[in-house]
């Protein structure tokens, strides 16, 4: 399959995946999701054993695209509905991806990115990575990925990280739990595939069993706070600080939030 914001490649046993729109800093677009949500269903059907997660360029993943950014304003209330719909299925199905994943995080990754970045089963990061969820600066609701990072790092990290917006750096990713690794930029996708290597040495249907066994323990409780998630992540663009988190964001000045 052809894609136009990835590259897959596919070879012994393992699959990478790179987000391919560096001048964009690989930021998050309709058509990226679009994208990757099929290069998954490719490498679930390969014959790949496990998939490594990168970006190209000086950026992991920026959050979303300008341009759909600009757009978020005029959309319906279903169409924001199934925007958010949207990106939970892409998140859901990073988390409950059948096969062993790696993100090597080689820079910045911000509000979406960092969801793609720390959902994948192993986050390998180079030391000047930045990780964030900066939703709250700009008037949106970090509600989708939160379900999955109060699992990852607990409810105190998870509410300093989602209530500041705050960027951190990979050391503090490392401290709390964000990320698995720090590694050299130039040693990123070499230990990447050296992880590769060695998830490949067990049974590939013992991982199978074990991922579907560490997603069922969530699955239920899950699936409840994904379906509100996604209400509040629409909910929240009929509002007047939405709009002006918007405005103030593309207009590069401070904002004006309506209860001040």
């Amino acid at each position: 399959m052809t894609y136009r914001t990835i590259e897959l490649r596919i070879d012994d046993g393992l699959a990478t995946v790179m987000l391919n729109r560096p001048d964009k800093r690989n930021a998050i677009s309709y058509q990226l999701i679009e994208d990757l949500l099929a290069a998954l269903d490719e490498v679930a059907a390969s014959s790949a054993l496990v998939m490594i997660l990168t970006g190209a360029g000086k950026a992991f993943c920026s959050g979303m695209d300008l341009d759909n950014l600009k757009a978020l304003d005029g959309r319906s209330p279903e169409q924001s509905l199934q925007d958010s719909a949207t990106m939970a299925r892409l998140f859901r199905s990073l988390y409950d991806f059948s096969k062993p994943t790696i993100a090597a995080v080689n820079g910045a990754a911000i509000a979406g990115g960092c969801g793609l970045a720390t959902l994948c089963d192993f986050t390998l990061a180079v030391p000047e990575a930045k990780f964030g969820y900066t939703e709250v600066r700009i008037g949106f609701v970090p509600a989708i990925v939160s379900t999955f990072l109060l699992r990852q790092i607990g409810e105190k990290h998870a509410r300093d990280l989602l209530l500041t917006g705050r960027i951190i750096a990979a050391d503090e990713g490392y401290r709390i739990g964000l990320i698995n690794e720090i590694v050299a930029p130039e040693r990123l996708l070499e230990r990447a595939r050296e992880l590769a290597a060695q998830l490949m040495e067990n049974s590939p249907a013992s991982l199978t069993l074990t991922k579907r066994m560490l997603s069922d323990h969530a699955r239920q409780e899950l699936d409840e706070q994904i379906q509100s998630a996604v209400r509040e992540n629409a909910a929240i663009r009929a509002t007047h600080d939405f709009r002006e988190g918007i405005s103030s964001f593309l207009e590069k000045r401070k904002p004006r939030w309506s209860s001040r």
